[in-house]
């Protein structure tokens, strides 16, 4: 058994080695786990869906995330520790960076100590961290955490979306976004900045390649003039003025949002898109956010006569919005219901009062919706929760 001086010796050398960046996943795992003493090390990814925890080795099985203590660790984003059925003890840990869970992390060990667990602990965050710097170029990743082909509008708009989570200390920001495989015009998109998050959703006319080309311009345009320091009306019209020039024809509903994280003002505006949603105290505050919308995103100069609009609330702390697009409400449950609005904040609502971390909160509604379809939705599906807690003073 390595001692700790010794595990951080090895450690220290594998880190520094020139050749340490260039290795395949598995060989770093492996060679990493050896530096710190660790029997045997399995990465796991969650799918495209978040249904399956995937190794990427072929030594392993996939693991059912709703149906598996590695995928409690994964919900839960804690440690899990259970008796392996070789001998010895598994410990489950979540590979998270920043706010993104990825997967797992599993440490197969004749015994746990509280050193073995430390250094388990450090591998997955040096682990996820590596996984995060080679995905964006590895397609063996994109393969293994697949299920199905991705038709080519999916494959254009999945290229242009941010992580799945984002957050600090006082926010989070997380969406889901179906059919996985087969999305059409819905994206969404976060940031973060020292005291700003931006978060948005887009719901291009149409279900097509056309569809997918509207948003990711809208994307682009929002991204371009976020980043040279633009306000909120202002992205709006840029959005506005990419596609009036460029695709004419086109147009994009949409809600984008700005939060400013010291004093939890929410500005917001909406482009002919559903109204956000806001649950305070487990209850859903009735039309909170319902204001006049004004006109798509490529339409400004045949319907309206003004500037674009932007409205403001204030948080209050453990808020919860929900940013959505009409494929959510409009989805059909199992006795053949629309899945409506009621029924989507209840679900939101159950899962705060539980006190479901964000994240999760999501995966399991947008399975609820797409379980109960008798063969796929109607229309594209997409949410974003934004949840604020204050800087503490």
């Amino acid at each position: 058994m390595a001692t700790a001086e010794s595990a951080g010796g090895l450690l220290e050398e594998f880190l520094a080695d020139p050749e340490t960046p260039a290795l395949d996943l598995s060989t770093a795992v492996a060679r990493c786990s050896a530096a710190l003493g660790l029997q045997h090390s399995v990465v796991y990814l969650a799918d495209l869906q978040q249904r399956q925890l995937v190794p990427l080795t072929d030594v392993a099985s996939a693991l059912p995330i709703d149906e598996s203590l590695a995928g409690w660790s994964y919900r839960t984003q804690s440690l899990r520790v259970e008796e392996s059925e070789t001998g010895g003890m598994t410990a489950w840990l979540p590979l998270v960076d920043g706010a993104e869970r990825l997967g797992v992390l599993g440490v197969h060990q004749p015994s746990l100590t509280p050193a073995t667990l430390r250094r388990s602990r450090s591998l997955a965050t040096l682990l996820a961290m590596m996984v995060t710097s080679k995905r964006a170029y590895k397609d063996s990743f994109v393969r293994r955490t697949r299920t199905e082909p991705m038709r080519l509008p999916a494959e254009m708009l999945r290229a242009f979306l941010p992580p799945r989570t984002i957050g600090n200390t006082h926010v989070v920001s997380t969406a889901v976004l179906e059919p996985a495989y087969e999305l059409g015009g819905d994206a969404f998109d976060h940031s973060l900045t020292e005291t700003t998050l931006y978060a948005s959703v887009l719901d291009a006319m149409g279900h097509n390649l056309a569809s997918g080309l509207t948003t990711a311009v809208s994307l682009a345009a929002c991204r371009n003039a976020r980043r040279a320091g633009a306000d909120l009306p202002d992205l709006v019209k840029c959005v506005d003025d990419a596609l009036t020039q460029w695709l004419p024809d086109q147009f994009c509903t949409g809600v984008l949002t700005q939060l400013d994280l010291a004093s939890g003002v929410l500005r917001w505006s909406n482009c002919g898109h559903p109204a956000p949603l806001l649950i305070r105290d487990q209850r859903l505050v009735a039309d909170a956010m319902v204001r006049e919308a004004d006109p798509p995103m490529g339409l400004p100069a045949l319907l309206a006569g003004r500037a674009r609009l932007s409205h403001e609330i204030d948080l209050h702390p453990g808020d919860r919005v929900l940013l959505y697009t009409d494929g959510v409400t409009e989805a059909r449950t199992r006795d053949g219901e629309e899945f409506g609005l009621e029924r989507f904040a209840d679900e939101v609502i159950r899962a705060t009062a539980a006190g479901e971390l964000a994240p999760e909160t999501l995966r399991r509604l947008i399975h609820s919706i797409l379980d109960a379809q008798p063969d796929r939705l109607r229309d594209d599906a997409t949410i974003v929760l934004i949840e604020w807690w204050p800087p503490t003073r």
